[in-house]
C-alpha cells in the first residue's frame, strides 16, 4: 500500500510514517497543501491521510483537488477540529473516514485497511461469495440467481458484515454504521438484532447456507 501523510505536526507525522513502514507499508509525507497538490499531481495512493488546519490553508481543498481529478484515492481526515459540521462537511465533499485528535496510531491503520478494501471491492460491480451474488451499483442482492427483498439498511448492513469477513462486529459497531453521529443518541440497539434476523430469514427463504454467527455477548461476523 502506498500512503500519503499530510501533516503539518511534525512528530506525529513522523509517529505515523515510522508505524506504517514497519508494516511494509510505503509512506510519502507532506506538511502543506501546495506540497500535498505536488505529490499527487505525479503519484497515485491507496490512501491519503488529510489534516485540515495546514500552513498554507485548508486541507480541503485537497479533496476538491482530487474529486476534481475523479482520483480513487482513499481519503481519512485526522483532524483536532471535533465539531459535527466538520464532520459533516468533510464526509460530504469526498472524504471517507474522519479520525479526531489524539487517536492510537493502530485504529488508524485498522481505518485505513477498512478504507482501502472497501475501494478495492468497488472497483468490482458484482461481488460474488458461493450462491450469493452482490450488486453494488443497482444495489441487489440474489440467491441462486433470485432477487432478495432486502431494505436499504438491510442491503447496507449485509455489505458491511461482508466487507468485514471474519471478523467479529459488535452491535454498537453496526449501529454506528447504519446511523453514524445519530448513533450516540439512540437507548438501546434492538434494531440490529431485528436488521440481522431478517437479513438471515430472506437469504435462507432462497437457500443461501447460514453465513451470518451469531458471537454471544460479543455481535456478529460473516464466515468466510
Amino acid at each position: 500500500m502506498k500512503i500519503l501523510i499530510i501533516e503539518d505536526e511534525k512528530a506525529l507525522a513522523e509517529s505515523i510514517e515510522s508505524y506504517f513502514t514497519e508494516s511494509w507499508q510505503i509512506c510519502n509525507v507532506a506538511s502543506t497543501v501546495s506540497e500535498a497538490m505536488q505529490m499527487l499531481a505525479v503519484e497515485n495512493y491507496d490512501c491519503v491521510l488529510l489534516d485540515l488546519m495546514l500552513p498554507d490553508g485548508n486541507g480541503l481543498r485537497v479533496i476538491e483537488s482530487l474529486k476534481k481529478l475523479k482520483r480513487p484515492d482513499g481519503i481519512i481526515i485526522i483532524s483536532a477540529k471535533d465539531s459535527l459540521l466538520t464532520r459533516i462537511e468533510s464526509l460530504n465533499m469526498g472524504a471517507d473516514d474522519f479520525l479526531v485528535k489524539p487517536f492510537h496510531i493502530s485504529e488508524l491503520m485498522a481505518r485505513v485497511l477498512a478504507v482501502v478494501r472497501r475501494k478495492n471491492i468497488a472497483e468490482n460491480s458484482i461481488l460474488t461469495f458461493n450462491e450469493i451474488e452482490i450488486d453494488l451499483n443497482l444495489k441487489t442482492v440474489k440467491v441462486h440467481q433470485n432477487i432478495v427483498d432486502f431494505t436499504p439498511k438491510e442491503f447496507e448492513l449485509l455489505l458491511y458484515l461482508f466487507e468485514n469477513k471474519n471478523k467479529v462486529l459488535s452491535r454498537s459497531e453496526l449501529a454506528q454504521h447504519l446511523s453514524g453521529d445519530l448513533a450516540g443518541m439512540i437507548d438501546n440497539y434492538d434494531f440490529v438484532y431485528t436488521h440481522i434476523k431478517n437479513i438471515k430469514k430472506k437469504l435462507h427463504e432462497l437457500g443461501a447456507r447460514d453465513y451470518i454467527k451469531t458471537n454471544y455477548g460479543l455481535g456478529y461476523r460473516w464466515l468466510g
